[in-house]
């Protein structure tokens, strides 16, 4: 049984093996570079979920680490994601803190044996209508819940459902603080005009191209959060900051802890920890091809990189930690920044703490109306919106799927959303398969009258499925008194489940109580296979299955030819 299980061995073991000091320069100053960028994000994405802004930290600084080394991926970074931001927030206000800790150490384990058992593939076999769908529904969510802040609503507790949050904000619109909103409205700004590397030529010569290029070394979302908290600070401006809502965050890492835990309580968690553990599963997988398509290294061990998402996610809860998985911008941007190991990924954690040892009482100037802004940002960029306005483009099976899952994820939760998203495309699926499946009529005019008289002859294309079966049911009633014979060629029949089987042996029976005969031509192996395990090839006897349709006909023309005197 247990050599069956994947063998657990991390990327970095593979790539340390001819690791050079270059390598590790690059490594360390992308990694530092994922750190500067990654503290605004994690900071932002904690005060979204409503728990302390720490606890997002401390998630990147665990989880990153934990996930770059252990993991499956050369350059993925794992932390706290955007993703995320709408799931905890709703565990978190229905089940409170502890049990979304207990949660997502269970989601951890759940992830941990999905890697184990190999089924880091099947995730790719989600569609990707229902991942873009489930995605802007994310993003929408995101964006609501920012608005709050943003716009320096006095609100003590945003409610976890759509529907709710537009009735408060509807309430406490007049109630709209004008700093606020500037001050959001210029780190947008800042963090949309910013110079980006990508988007340089790097051959440019010149002063202002020089320039350029090394204020693109700065991440746009920390110069935005720094010349925030300088205003802020240095202004006196009227806006709530991390210290005043939440008191600062703390300089070092929580101690270990073991969260309330009963058995009444993981009973109820049961939805809460599917949830968690399907979207870090698709998040880190789609953020690991995304890094393969980026790069030339190898390409990632999805299942390695389940187990190490799921060990993240047992360890970080533990230390106030909230559920973590692969991340798209931080990765992208270690790639871009030269990473070509998991080292980078480790530095990026190891940078975060010292910042958190060092500079922590800064944070408390932080005003909350940036951390929106650069969220408002984020929320933008992870939704595919042209997706929206190419949908006439496509069919409506995937025009279906994808607002399906669009609108359920906005107005009920992602595990609803991704449930309903699937079945509509089983169904979907389902029903083109079926009209692929054919029945067609064969004229034989070449043989003698009295065969073509006397027996009807159908072809069967495609797979004979529970889907199609209908097809074939009907046979025996388009069958006059004056056939004696119904004879299918299966040559171009590719598959057959055992519905195709039952439906055979239902038209076999009521032909043999009409006093008529099936005849199978041309089986295929896995047709002729099932029908031979099934029973159905002894109830059709030695002249009901011929290896083909011509061998029948001779058959035919034998019986039917006179012999000589």
């Amino acid at each position: 049984m247990f050599d069956k299980l994947h063998r657990f061995h991390p990327r970095s073991l593979d790539l340390l093996k001819d690791y050079s000091r270059a390598r590790f320069v690059a490594d360390l100053g992308a990694g530092f570079t994922v750190g500067v960028v990654a503290l605004p994000l994690a900071l932002a994405f904690a005060i979204a979920s409503g728990v302390k802004p720490e606890q997002g930290v401390f998630t990147a600084i665990i989880a990153g680490f934990l996930i770059s080394a252990l993991g499956g991926s050369s350059v993925q970074i794992g932390g706290p994601a955007g993703a995320f931001i709408v799931i905890i927030y709703g565990i978190q206000q229905r089940y409170g803190l502890g049990n979304l800790l207990i949660a997502t150490i269970l989601a951890g384990g759940l992830l941990l044996a999905m890697g184990a058992l190999k089924l880091g593939v099947l995730v790719r076999y989600i569609p990707v209508s229902i991942v873009i769908g489930f995605t802007n529904g994310i993003a929408i969510l995101i964006g609501l819940s920012q608005l709050k802040d943003f716009l320096g609503l006095q609100i003590d507790k945003m409610p976890a459902d759509f529907f709710s949050q537009l009735a408060v904000l509807s309430e406490h619109w007049r109630e709209v603080q004008p700093w606020a909103p500037l001050v959001g409205s210029a780190c947008v700004l800042i963090v949309v005009l910013w110079p980006k590397t990508y988007a340089m030529d790097r051959a440019a010569q010149g002063f202002k191209p020089k320039l350029r290029r090394w204020m693109s070394q700065l991440p746009g979302t920390v110069i935005a959060l720094a010349a925030a908290t300088a205003a802020t600070y240095l202004l006196h401006l009227p806006l709530d900051t991390i210290g005043s809502r939440f008191g600062g965050i703390p300089q070092g890492l929580p101690s270990f802890a073991l969260p309330d835990f009963s058995w009444s309580s993981a009973q109820m968690l049961l939805i809460p920890t599917i949830t968690i553990a399907l979207l870090g599963a698709i998040e880190s997988l789609l953020c690991a091809r995304v890094a393969d398509k980026l790069t030339e290294l190898k390409r990632h061990d999805p299942n390695q990189e389940l187990m190490a998402q799921g060990i993240a996610n047992i360890v970080t809860p533990f230390f106030g930690g909230i559920p973590a998985t692969g991340t798209i911008a931080r990765t992208v941007t270690n790639v871009r920044a030269g990473a070509n190991s998991p080292v980078a990924g480790m530095v990026h954690a190891l940078c975060l703490l010292i910042i958190i040892l060092v500079a922590a009482p800064l944070a408390a100037h932080i005003p909350l109306a940036a951390l929106a802004g650069i969220l408002l940002v984020v929320a933008w960029n992870m939704g595919d919106w042209h997706e929206f306005a190419r949908l006439r483009h496509f069919s409506l099976p995937y025009r279906t799927i994808l607002l399906g899952t669009f609108v359920l994820t906005v107005v009920f939760d992602l595990t609803v959303a991704v449930e309903v998203g699937l079945v509509l495309a089983c169904v979907f699926f389902i029903y083109r398969m079926s009209t692929l499946f054919k029945v067609e009529p064969m004229e034989l005019p070449y043989v003698a009258p009295a065969i073509t008289r006397s027996s009807k002859v159908y072809q069967l294309y495609g797979s004979l499925f529970f889907g199609a079966v209908g097809k074939v049911e009907n046979l025996a009633s388009v069958l006059g008194v004056q056939h004696h014979t119904l004879v299918l060629d299966a040559q171009m029949l590719i598959s057959m489940d055992s519905s195709g089987l039952d439906a055979l042996q239902q038209l076999q029976s009521t032909l043999e109580r009409q006093g008529q005969k099936l005849i199978l031509c041309g089986l295929n192996e896995q047709p002729a296979s099932l029908i031979q395990r099934g029973g159905l090839a002894e109830a059709l006897g030695a002249k009901g299955i011929y290896p083909d349709l011509s061998d029948w006909l001779l058959s035919q023309m034998q019986i039917t030819t006179p012999k000589p005197l």
